[in-house]
């Protein structure tokens, strides 16, 4: 079984920086993080960077699909301003540098293989090949999809990294899915998570996360359940409730 921490900050600590930047990871290691959830897809020439959507506008001041630019020239774009003006020409990190970031810190996570439409296999691919190279040894890692082809992809050149999949509402096949992928956690929405599929994530050994958990009292409720850890653009509230 994975040694996961009861709270793991959402794209670093999305509600207190900016989403998936390395200002956001400082955030959540300052807010009492031990762990962090974020989102890796690649880039026009397939290089691995942080980023959720698949265009740019919402948390850059670029515009178009994320896999129509070259990783260089996301790198150029402004990822903070969104946020507030603190946080004015926050780069887009590349997974490289995150890893980097985390390695210093001391921080495990879990990373999210984020495709762009139709480039689930050769996403899962490269961010599995990028961890297999990078990630320190003994620092907590996960890798997790809502893309089944991405994890297959992932678990093909690195059978070794821990593999979660990630769903809204668990649909019936669940268990076997997971089973088939070889995953060692199952992410459900935090609202869809029913005592009976606590009890069989027991049954088959495997830990259940879950997103995104903003109150309090609500993730004490799931952890006293048997959830393993809830994923928060809040950690401090979870923390200090939790602590």
């Amino acid at each position: 079984m994975l040694e996961l921490p009861p709270v793991i900050g959402h794209r670093g600590a999305a509600a207190a920086a900016p989403e998936n930047t390395l200002a956001s990871i400082a955030k959540a290691h300052e807010l009492g993080c031990r762990w962090v959830e974020l989102d890796a897809k690649l880039s026009f020439d397939k290089i691995a960077l942080l980023m959720h959507d698949e265009r740019l506008e919402r948390t850059t001041n670029g515009s178009g699909p994320v896999a129509d630019h070259w990783a260089a020239d996301l790198q150029r774009l402004d990822a903070g301003s969104w946020k507030g003006p603190g946080f004015a020409g926050e780069r887009v990190p590349t997974l490289a540098e995150a890893i980097a970031l985390m390695a210093r810190l001391g921080m495990g996570a879990n990373i999210e293989i984020k495709p762009c439409p139709g480039r689930e296999i050769e996403t899962g691919r490269a961010v599995a090949l990028e961890l297999r190279r990078r990630w320190p040894r003994g620092h907590g890692l996960l890798v997790s999809s809502f893309s089944s082809a991405a994890l297959e992809a992932a678990r093909a050149v690195a059978p070794e990294l821990p593999r979660g999949f990630l769903v809204e509402a668990p649909p019936p096949d669940w268990p076997a899915t997971v089973r088939r992928l070889g995953c060692v956690s199952f992410h459900p929405w935090y609202e869809d998570v029913e005592p009976e599929t606590l009890a069989t994530a027991r049954e088959l050994g495997i830990e259940v996360l879950v997103y995104t958990v903003n109150d309090a009292r609500r993730a004490a409720e799931l952890l006293e359940a048997g959830v393993a850890s809830c994923i928060t653009d809040v950690p401090e509230r979870l923390l200090a409730d939790i602590s």
